[in-house]
């Protein structure tokens, strides 16, 4: 993989120059890059991320156990390798934030990768980019998304969720596509509301755009986050805009405030769920055995903010 931006300047009368820069440079003037990883070398970069261990499925009745091992979490070639497989695994019931005393061991029959920031890196606005390559397979779930570093109105949802890139079932029959009938779609949302069942999602599932699969190739996914607004991205194409009249929470705490639970720090994950509600109800139903092995795999994430306005993050979105 190319690890490194290329900047090429021509000189007047001396031709072309190339400077390897040290860090990657956004797209957009005005972003500034404040995090990232490449995912070079041979080992996660344990200062920006740190595997979950659980079994629990997530509250969605997914069916991998998330380990701490290079069976499903490794880097390699540039990339990051999350990795789900049939095996039958014990572990950890709940993630440590949930467990509780005695908290229980659970067997799976799957396992796979979660990385998270949690606890080492969060942001308030800002933008997120992804470059990943995601899992074809009825029944694969990868993810990248966004968690509130401190849950300030509570528990899931009343303090949010930024969910950047979603896939289920690519590569499956699917009777709702437009002008498909094979599974293609990306999925960006954001969760808020009341406790279940008075939750709620604003999501858009959008095809993807050369009519192949998302699975065929990388693809830049990315989220542009500030004060009242926040913007998703698909290789550069917006496709899901939303704002305060789109999102609530039932939190006391955030009574008069428009921009609530958005406007606190968020963490990023990422991870290939194997199985659960979601892609088990849909497509083709189930988990199709014959989806795994699969790595979702990354090749970078890289996080900016506003260099003029960090405080909205509003001077750098349109």
């Amino acid at each position: 993989m190319r690890r490194l931006e290329i900047l090429i300047i021509s000189m007047l009368g001396l031709g072309a120059c190339e400077f390897e820069l040290s860090e990657p440079v956004s797209s957009q003037v005005g972003w500034e890059l404040v995090w990232f990883d490449e995912f070079d070398g041979t080992d996660l970069d344990r200062t920006k991320w740190l595997p979950e261990q659980s079994c629990w499925g997530g509250g969605n009745n997914e069916r991998q156990c998330y380990t701490d091992r290079p069976a499903n979490i490794f880097v390699a070639d540039g990339l990051l390798h999350l990795r789900g497989q049939k095996e039958e695994f014990t572990g950890p019931l709940m993630p440590p934030e949930l467990a509780s005393n005695g908290d229980r061991p659970r067997q799976q029959q799957y396992t796979s990768g979660k990385i998270r920031s949690k606890g080492l890196a969060s942001w308030k606005y800002g933008k997120i980019e992804v470059r990943a390559k995601v899992p074809a397979g009825q029944g694969l779930w990868p993810a990248v998304w966004m968690m509130p570093e401190d849950p300030v109105y509570g528990s899931w949802p009343l303090s949010g969720e930024i969910d950047i890139l979603e896939t289920v079932n690519i590569g499956a029959f699917c009777d709702e596509c437009p002008d498909s009938d094979i599974e293609n779609r990306t999925v960006s949302a954001i969760h808020f509301g009341g406790s279940p069942p008075n939750n709620d999602v604003v999501d858009q599932k959008t095809p993807f755009a050369s009519g192949g699969l998302p699975s065929d190739d990388f693809v830049i996914y990315g989220v542009e986050w500030g004060e009242g607004l926040i913007k998703f991205f698909i290789n550069g194409d917006e496709h899901l805009r939303v704002g305060p009249e789109d999102w609530f929470t039932t939190s006391e705490l955030a009574s008069g405030n428009p921009n609530a639970p958005f406007d606190k720090p968020f963490y990023l994950m990422a991870n290939l769920a194997v199985g659960g509600k979601w892609p088990e109800e849909s497509n083709e139903l189930g988990l199709d055995e014959g989806s795994v092995p699969a790595d979702f795999l990354i090749d970078w994430i890289r996080v900016y903010q506003c260099a003029e306005d960090r405080e909205t993050g509003r001077a750098c979105m349109q």
